[in-house]
């Protein structure tokens, strides 16, 4: 069989090939289904007859292999916003500490001591920077404290 499979499709053994519609030479019967599928069949023993093929091998992409190219194309990454605090005359220091402390996640004692000298020496400081979905609602939570806060595009990195 081997010899008569090899024969009349001209195959070697382990030959990959791709079987394409109408083919002649196609070992599909009918319209071939999986056209884009490489097939590699090869056999067992010497190439005298009486070799057994063995099953086909599937070859297919793993959709998962894409380059680190690509991923970065695929997944558009939001560019960074600044959310900004101006100094106000109104609140005082330890309570501007305490709502950075509340609102901003991870914030440490000492980070939101420095931030509001910051803003209180300087007119304005950077509390944080992140996507704007996260910017937006940050600067609305200062501002439903009573804070002066606004948001601005982080242009040039961090």
């Amino acid at each position: 069989m081997e010899t008569a499979i090899r024969g009349r499709l001209s195959l070697s053994p382990n030959t990959v090939f791709s079987p394409k519609p109408g083919e002649k030479r196609s070992l599909c019967r009918g319209p071939c289904i999986n056209r884009g599928i490489l097939m590699a069949i090869s056999t067992t023993g010497p190439s005298k007859g009486g070799g057994i093929l063995e099953k086909p091998v599937i070859e297919r992409t793993t959709p998962g292999r894409e380059s680190e190219f690509d991923l970065r194309k695929s997944r558009k990454i939001a560019p960074p916003y600044r959310v900004m605090l101006h100094n106000d005359n109104y609140n005082k220091r330890e309570y501007v500490v305490q709502v950075l402390m509340k609102v901003i996640p991870g914030m440490t004692l000492d980070n939101a001591v420095n931030i509001m000298q910051e803003a209180h020496y300087n007119g304005l400081a950077v509390v944080i920077i992140c996507a704007q979905a996260d910017a937006e609602e940050h600067c609305m939570q200062l501002r439903g404290n009573g804070l002066l806060s606004s948001i601005e595009p982080a242009s040039g990195g961090c």
